[in-house]
């Protein structure tokens, strides 16, 4: 029972993680001090947790065990490893109003579900590195969904002049996009590595009932792609910058999520 007791005492971190963080923010509302350092000890004590949860479940012999709910589990690990590190150096904590608690479902409904889905295992190197740089590039494109919602609003309530609340401790605007790009133009690179790296070493993607997820994902990547074009050469921001991030995100969801979903809940199959 040691993934059920780690995923018990995993949800409870990421949770209080979560209550210190709306407190922080809160208390930035009102205008008084709330140091960070609270929120990211907590976030850290739940990432360690996580971690022994990934020990057991997704690495093994053999190679990478990325059943959907193990897939979801590694990038939920990942996003917040990220969003820790990220918020270290920059005001991107407030994401985790959305990303702790994303992660707390996921490991908690982990062990009653990862088990009963057949989980393949790959044992070439090569398609091990083509899983992490994708999980890596996914994990900075959500976070860069994440900040887009929080920046759209953030200029709802700018525009509607109401900067009260919750708006008052987040980074002006700007800085906000900022960091939406920087996490875009870091997740596109990545996200043409790991596209890159599947149609060198991921071979007979229609026995392996990868024809869709490649499809969806080059999807993402022409949106995201055209996105940054945008900005370098027209000046693209504001709300056109949310709407092709989330429409990028959307997209990126289902080449990782849907088909898997599809394949291993609904057909009993399984893919990588």
């Amino acid at each position: 029972m040691i993934p059920l007791l780690a995923s018990s005492l995993t949800f409870v971190a990421y949770i209080a993680a979560t209550a210190l963080l709306v407190i922080r923010i809160r208390r930035l509302a009102r205008g008084l001090n709330a140091p960070v350092w609270p929120v990211l000890a907590s976030t850290g004590v739940a990432l360690a947790l996580h971690t022994w949860i990934l020990a057991s479940t997704v690495f093994g012999p053999g190679g990478i065990h990325l059943g959907l709910f193990n897939a979801a589990s590694l990038i939920a690990w990942q996003i917040v490893l990220l969003l820790l590190l990220a918020s270290m150096r920059r005001r991107v904590e407030n994401l985790g109003i959305m990303v702790l608690p994303l992660a707390a479902m996921v490991v908690l409904i982990g062990p009653f579900v990862a088990g009963t889905q057949p989980v393949p295992e790959h044992s070439d190197w090569h398609v091990d590195a083509h899983i992490l740089i994708s999980v890596l590039a996914f994990s900075l494109l959500a976070l860069a969904m994440a900040q887009a919602i929080l920046l759209s609003v953030q200029e709802r309530s700018l525009r509607h002049h109401q900067p009260g609340g919750f708006i008052r401790a987040l980074p002006p605007l700007q800085s906000m996009e900022e960091v939406l790009f920087q996490l875009l133009w870091t997740g596109f690179v990545l996200l043409s590595l790991a596209l890159a790296t599947g149609l060198l070493f991921v071979h007979n993607l229609v026995a392996q009932h990868l024809v869709d997820k490649t499809v969806l994902s080059f999807a993402a990547w022409l949106v995201f792609g055209i996105l940054l074009f945008g900005r370098w050469r027209f000046g693209w921001r504001g709300r056109i910058a949310i709407r092709w991030t989330m429409g990028g995100g959307v997209a990126l969801i289902l080449a990782y999520f849907g088909s898997k979903f599809v394949l291993e809940m609904l057909l009993g199959k399984s893919w990588g």
